[in-house]
């Protein structure tokens, strides 16, 4: 019997999913969280096999909730179910320890085989976040901006690339799931290891370098 522990601050997604496990003999829901706090708690508490887990909730991120039970629980495995198919999404949940990458809407057998996966100690993804995710990394790889820039941490230099990209600070924090404040100081960091004199400066490196050339 395969332990879920479901975190989703939407009730009628909860009921859906309920739905999807009900009558799998192997599957079973031991708890639900509707906010990280107490996703944390439960999932000490209860040690599920699985954690399903959404990426933006009330109180936080489902990235770093899910990095945080990584650490406290090795035995407990997260597979990410989310509306988010942004490249930078599925890479941070990816960094944060995550197994395995599901976007809401897919088909109730698809969703039970991403449950099944990830709990046999698989990885998984949607079919369309498994190409972008392939394409992702193949143009990482060859990124000038890896060897212009090492200086930067790969999570500044993904701030430096949405920088480049015209994104403001409200907008990289959605799309890397990660605080305001966290934004900041990413920001500030950057620009002091790459003494660049202000914001603007810093983007017309990182464009020089053929950073934010995606969009």
């Amino acid at each position: 019997m395969t332990s879920l522990l479901l975190v989703d601050d939407h009730p009628l997604f909860l009921d859906g999913v309920r739905a999807a496990l009900a009558g799998e003999q192997d599957l079973q829901v031991i708890g639900e969280a509707h906010d990280v706090a107490t996703a944390l708690a439960l999932t000490e508490e209860l040690l599920p096999d699985v954690v399903l887990m959404d990426l933006n909730l009330p109180d936080g991120s489902g990235a770093d909730a899910t990095r945080e039970i990584t650490a406290l629980c090795p035995a407990t495995k997260v597979l990410v179910i989310t509306m988010s198919a942004d490249d930078a999404a599925v890479v941070a949940a990816m960094r944060s320890g995550a197994r395995g990458y599901f976007v809401k809407g897919g088909g109730r057998e698809d969703l039970l085989h991403a449950v099944r996966t990830v709990a046999a100690g698989g990885a998984v993804f949607s079919p369309a976040v498994a190409d972008r995710l392939g394409a992702w990394f193949s143009g990482l790889a060859a990124q000038p901006g890896r060897e212009l820039f090492p200086q930067l941490t790969d999570r500044e230099r993904e701030v430096l690339d949405l920088l480049a990209r015209g994104y403001d600070n409200r907008r990289i924090a959605k799309a890397l799931f990660l605080s305001d404040k966290t934004v900041r100081n990413h920001v500030s960091s950057v620009l002091t290891k790459l003494g660049a004199a202000d914001r603007a400066d810093a983007v017309q490196r990182a464009r020089r370098a053929g950073l934010g050339a995606n969009d």
